[in-house]
C-alpha cells in the first residue's frame, strides 16, 4: 500500500512512522508513506497556503490551489507508474464520518490512499466539492489540525495489511473487529498479590476457553459500550445472555461465567 499525506507540518510525522510495527512494515515494503509539504505546491514567492474567508470571520482558510496541485501531481505519478484504479482522497476534518474499525478495514483494501490534513479554520469548500472523495473525523472534538488524525487512521489501517502483524489472527479479536470489545487478557504469574487468573484459562480446554472469552467480550461490551450490542452478530443464546444480564442489578464476576 502507498499512502500520501498532505500537510503543512511534515516534521510531525518523523516519529510515529519510524518505530515498532510501522517501521517493520516499511522495511518489508508492505507499505510506503510519502509526506508532502503543501507549501511546495504554491506558485508565489511567499508560499502562501491560506487566506481570509470571504464574507469575514475569524481565522484563515486553506487555499484551494496548492492542495489541488498537490493531489493532481500525486495522482499523475501514481497512474503513470501503476496505472489507474480507484484512489480515495480523504480529508481529515471534524465534519467527516466518524472513523471506526470497519472504515479502517474498508480503507485497508485499497492499494493507495491520499490523506489531506486540514488546518486553521478549514479548507476552501471547493476542495470538498470537487477534489476529495471522503471525509473522516476521529471523534467529536477539534484538534489543531488533521495531522494527529491522519496518524490514527494510518496506524489503524496499516496494522490490518497482510504480513504487518506477526499473526494474521492478531486482529480478529481486537476490540471492535467483531462488533464487541475485546475479552480480558491474562499472563503469568497465575496468582499475583492474591489475585488469580480465572480457572477456565488454565484448564487447557480450548472449547471452554473460547466460550468464556466470547461471553466476557459480550459482558465487557454491555458494561462499557452497550450501544455496540445493537449491531453485534449475536446468536440466540448470546442475546438471551444480554437480556438476562441487562435486567440483573450487578454483572457476575468473570470466574463465574463459563
Amino acid at each position: 500500500m502507498q499512502i500520501d499525506i498532505l500537510t503543512l507540518f511534515p516534521q510531525m510525522f518523523q516519529g510515529p512512522f519510524s518505530t515498532g510495527i510501522f517501521q517493520r512494515a516499511i522495511d518489508h515494503k508492505l507499505v510506503s508513506v510519502n509526506i508532502h509539504n503543501i507549501r511546495d505546491y504554491t506558485s508565489d514567492k511567499h508560499h502562501t497556503v491560506d487566506d481570509y474567508a470571504y464574507g469575514g470571520g475569524a481565522g484563515m482558510i486553506l487555499k484551494p490551489e496548492p492542495i489541488f496541485e498537490a493531489v493532481e501531481s500525486i495522482k499523475s505519478d501514481i497512474y503513470r507508474e501503476k496505472g489507474g484504479g480507484e484512489l480515495p482522497i480523504i480529508l481529515l476534518t471534524p465534519q467527516g464520518r466518524l472513523f471506526s474499525q470497519q472504515i479502517a478495514l474498508e480503507l485497508s483494501r485499497y492499494s493507495h490512499l491520499i490523506l489531506i490534513c486540514g488546518r486553521y479554520e478549514g479548507v476552501d469548500e471547493r476542495i470538498r466539492e470537487h477534489l476529495v472523495t471522503d471525509e473522516i473525523s476521529i471523534g467529536d472534538y477539534v484538534l489543531s489540525g488533521g495531522e494527529l488524525a491522519a496518524m490514527v487512521v494510518v496506524d489503524a489501517v496499516v496494522r490490518l495489511l497482510p504480513g504487518v502483524l506477526g499473526s494474521e489472527a492478531s486482529t480478529l479479536d481486537d476490540s471492535h473487529s467483531n462488533g464487541l470489545l475485546e475479552y480480558p487478557q491474562y499472563t503469568r504469574p497465575a496468582v499475583y498479590r492474591g489475585w488469580s487468573v480465572p480457572e477456565v484459562l488454565l484448564s487447557g480446554n480450548h472449547a471452554q476457553i473460547a466460550r468464556w472469552r466470547r461471553e466476557q467480550a459480550i459482558i465487557r461490551t454491555l458494561e462499557r459500550r452497550p450501544e455496540l450490542l445493537d449491531k453485534a452478530n449475536l446468536n440466540l443464546e448470546e442475546r438471551r445472555l444480554v437480556n438476562r444480564l441487562s435486567t440483573s442489578p450487578t454483572l457476575p464476576p468473570s470466574d463465574e461465567i463459563h
